[in-house]
C-alpha cells in the first residue's frame, strides 16, 4: 500500500510541477502580450489634432524620454486609416511598416528577425483616438524581457529542486499517518490468527479502529458467534449422543456375556465391543473440545507405570506383552495426569493391536520429557505418517477394529499441552510413536484452553 501511495504521490507531483511550469511560462507570454497592448494604448491616446486638423503624436515627456533612452528596446510606428505614417521611431520601422496591410480592432502580432541585428515580437492594431482612428504597430526587442525570463529561470530552478524535499517530506508523513492508523487493523489481525476450535471464545476489540474498519470487525465478531455457537451445539450433540448410547451397549454386552451359543454369539460380541470402544472414543473427543482440563505438575515415570500396569493383562490375554522401562529420576511435566493416561492408553492399545503374537511393545521415559511407544508391527509409512492423526483417517485397504480416533485424541492432547506426536520407524522393526513435552515453566496452574489459545 505505501508502495502505491509513493509512486501515485510521485506521479502527481511531477504532473503538478509541469502544469505550474507550463501556466507559469504562459502567463509570462501573456504579460508580453498585455505590454505591447499597454503601448500601443498610450501612443493612440497621444494622437491629437493638430492646428490644421492634422493628425499629430504628441507624446508625454516622459514617455518621448522613455522611447529616446532606448531606441532598440521598443519601436513604433502610428499610421492614420489611409496607411499614411503619422510618427514612427524609429524612421526605418516605420518605412517597414508602411507597406504592411491595414491593421483591425482584433490585435495581430509579428515578429521581426534580425532586423537591425536584432530580433523583435511586436503587435498591430487598429485604436480610436482623437484624431480618429490609427493602425498602430509597436516592437520590442526579445533581450528587453530578459528580467521576466531571469524570474521564471529562478522560479523553475526553485521548483525543480524544493519539490522533491516536499514530495518527500508530505509523503514521509502520509506514510507514518497510514501505518499508525492501521495499527489497531495489524493488532486484531494478530488477535484474529489466535482463534481456532480451542479459543473461541475471543473476540476482536471494535474501540479505537477507523471508521472504515469498524462495521468489518463487528461482522466478523458475529460470525464468530454464529460459529462458536454452531461448534457449542456440535459438541453438546456428539457427547449426549455418545453418553445416550452407553447405557443400551452395557445391557447387549451383559445379556451376550449371560448366553451360551454359536460363533455367532462371539461374533457380536466383538462388534458390541467396538461399538463401545467407539462410544467411549467419542466421549473423550467431546471432553477435549468442550472442557478445559486443569494441569499441574504430575511424574511422567507414574502415569506410565500406572497404564502399563493397567493394560498389562489385556495385552498378556493377546498372547503379547508390555514392557516398561522407566526414567532413574522423577520426569515432571505441567499436564492434565487423566488426559495424559487417555493418550497413553491409545498409544499402547493401538501399538498391541498391531504388533505379531509373541513380540512385546516397549513403553519408555526418557528425561528430556518425553515418552516412546514402540511396537513390533509393520509401521506406518512415510506417506501417511501426517494422515494417522486425523479423525476417522484410514489407510486404503487397512482393516482394522478402531474407528480412526485413538491417534487423533493422542493428537489433540499434546496440542492442549503444547508438545506434540511424531511418529517414526522402530529400529528393530515396527512403529515407534514419541510423545514430547516442554518443560516446566514458572507457572504452577494452567488450563488446557488457555495453553492452546497461547500456542495459536
Amino acid at each position: 500500500m505505501a508502495v502505491r501511495l509513493a509512486v501515485l504521490y510521485v506521479i502527481g507531483t511531477a504532473l503538478a510541477v509541469a502544469v505550474l511550469l507550463f501556466q507559469a511560462y504562459s502567463t509570462a507570454g501573456s504579460l508580453n502580450d498585455r505590454e505591447l497592448s499597454l503601448r500601443a494604448e498610450d501612443l493612440a491616446r497621444a494622437v491629437i489634432k493638430d492646428s490644421s486638423d492634422k493628425p499629430h503624436l504628441n507624446l508625454p515627456a516622459q514617455l518621448a524620454a522613455a522611447y529616446a533612452a532606448s531606441p532598440d528596446a521598443g519601436m513604433f510606428a502610428v499610421r492614420d486609416t489611409s496607411g499614411q505614417v503619422i510618427a514612427a521611431s524609429p524612421d526605418g520601422f516605420g518605412d517597414k511598416v508602411s507597406k504592411w496591410p491595414a491593421a483591425t480592432d482584433d490585435a495581430s502580432y509579428f515578429r521581426l528577425s534580425g532586423y537591425e541585428s536584432k530580433n523583435y515580437n511586436g503587435l498591430s492594431i487598429e485604436l480610436p483616438t482623437a484624431a480618429g482612428p490609427m493602425w498602430i504597430s509597436v516592437a520590442r526587442a526579445d533581450g528587453s524581457a530578459a528580467l521576466i525570463e531571469s524570474i521564471l529561470r529562478e522560479f523553475a530552478l526553485d521548483v525543480i529542486w524544493v519539490s522533491p524535499l516536499f514530495m518527500i517530506a508530505t509523503l514521509g508523513i502520509s506514510i507514518l499517518a497510514i501505518r499508525n492508523g492501521l495499527k489497531p487493523v495489524r493488532q486484531i489481525s494478530q488477535m484474529a490468527s489466535s482463534i481456532g476450535p480451542n479459543a473461541m471464545s475471543v473476540r476482536l476489540p471494535e474501540q479505537n479502529l477507523p471508521t472504515e474498519i469498524s462495521p468489518l470487525v463487528v461482522s466478523v465478531n458475529q460470525a464468530l458467534d454464529r460459529v462458536e455457537k454452531g461448534f457449542a451445539v456440535q459438541r453438546e450433540f456428539t457427547a449426549n449422543a455418545a453418553h445416550e448410547l452407553r447405557t443400551p451397549l452395557a445391557i447387549i454386552t451383559s445379556a451376550l456375556d449371560a448366553m451360551n451359543g454359536n460363533g455367532e454369539i462371539a461374533k457380536l460380541k466383538i462388534d458390541v465391543a467396538r461399538m463401545n470402544r467407539l462410544v467411549d472414543q467419542l466421549l473423550r473427543v467431546a471432553r477435549l473440545d468442550s472442557i478445559g482440563l486443569e494441569l499441574s505438575v504430575v511424574d511422567v515415570n507414574k502415569v506410565a507405570s500406572s497404564v502399563v500396569a493397567a493394560m498389562a493383562p489385556w495385552a498378556i490375554a493377546q498372547q503379547k506383552e508390555i514392557v516398561f522401562v522407566g526414567s532413574k529420576q522423577p520426569v515432571e511435566i505441567k499436564a492434565n495426569a487423566d488426559a495424559l493416561e487417555d493418550a497413553l492408553r491409545n498409544l499402547v492399545e493401538n501399538a498391541v493391536v498391531h504388533t505379531p503374537i509373541g513380540t512385546e511393545v516397549v513403553v519408555q521415559v526418557s528425561p528430556d520429557r518425553r515418552i516412546d511407544v514402540a511396537d513390533r508391527g509393520k509401521g506406518v509409512p512415510p506417506a501417511d505418517r501426517e494422515n494417522i492423526f486425523k479423525r476417522f483417517w484410514r489407510a486404503v485397504g487397512e482393516k482394522k477394529e478402531g474407528a480412526g480416533l485413538g491417534l487423533a485424541i493422542v493428537s489433540e492432547i499434546m496440542k492442549a499441552h503444547g508438545g506434540f506426536i511424531r511418529v517414526s520407524d522402530n529400529p528393530g522393526g515396527g512403529a515407534l510413536f514419541s510423545l514430547s513435552f516442554p518443560a516446566l515453566r514458572g507457572e504452577s496452574f494452567q488450563t488446557i484452553g488457555s495453553l492452546a489459545r497461547a500456542k495459536t
